[in-house]
């Protein structure tokens, strides 16, 4: 996966030869510590496609799905509620005569 933001990838530091001197260091320590970063830079490119690709199933979601109307629904479905109660209070504290004049 090429990143705009790193200036190595996995095939990168896996092919990376290093010159050895006489006061070098351990071969084997390097490698093992590059195949610790190897890993990471794999798991933080796929958390990167993961959360990329959550990303836009979001953004499309958002336009097929306005969340205002469900919303406003939602307050319009409450208001009913809110009536028939208020007129079946009336009715049971005034009493049947009230409610049908």
């Amino acid at each position: 996966m090429e990143n705009k933001h790193t200036q190595l990838s996995t095939k990168d530091i896996l092919d990376k030869e290093f010159k050895t001197s006489m006061r070098g260091y351990n071969q084997e320590e390097v490698d093992a510590f590059l195949d610790i970063v190897i890993q990471d830079y794999e798991a933080l490119e796929s958390r990167i496609r993961e959360l990329e690709e959550e990303q836009s199933r979001a953004s499309s979601r958002k336009v097929e799905e306005p969340v205002r109307p469900r919303v406003q629904a939602t307050n319009h479905q409450a208001n009913y509620d809110i009536l028939k109660r208020v007129s079946n209070l009336e009715k049971a504290v005034f009493g049947k005569k009230y409610a049908d004049d």
